[in-house]
């Protein structure tokens, strides 16, 4: 059994606050919106409050960002 697996190990439901977030419905992990990986809250660092996504590291929320925001590239 994995820690994702069992009893109390569910997905929680989570607003994302600038530099915190709040835990709406408790649960062990949240996914990543681009992977779908699951992410412990303890693990939790990288999210968008404008779009309410949590993100499983920097280079993925960056990657949703400029998907999000092409214009973005041309910058330089």
């Amino acid at each position: 059994m994995n820690r994702f697996e069992g009893p109390g190990a569910r997905e929680a439901r989570i607003r994302y606050l600038d530099g915190d977030f709040q835990v709406m419905t408790p649960g062990a992990f949240v996914r990543c919106a681009v992977t779908e990986q699951p992410i412990q809250l303890d693990d939790l660092k990288y999210w968008s409050v404008a779009r309410q996504e949590a993100y499983v590291n920097a280079d993925t929320s960056l990657a949703r960002e400029l998907e999000m925001h092409p214009e973005l590239r041309k910058r330089g």
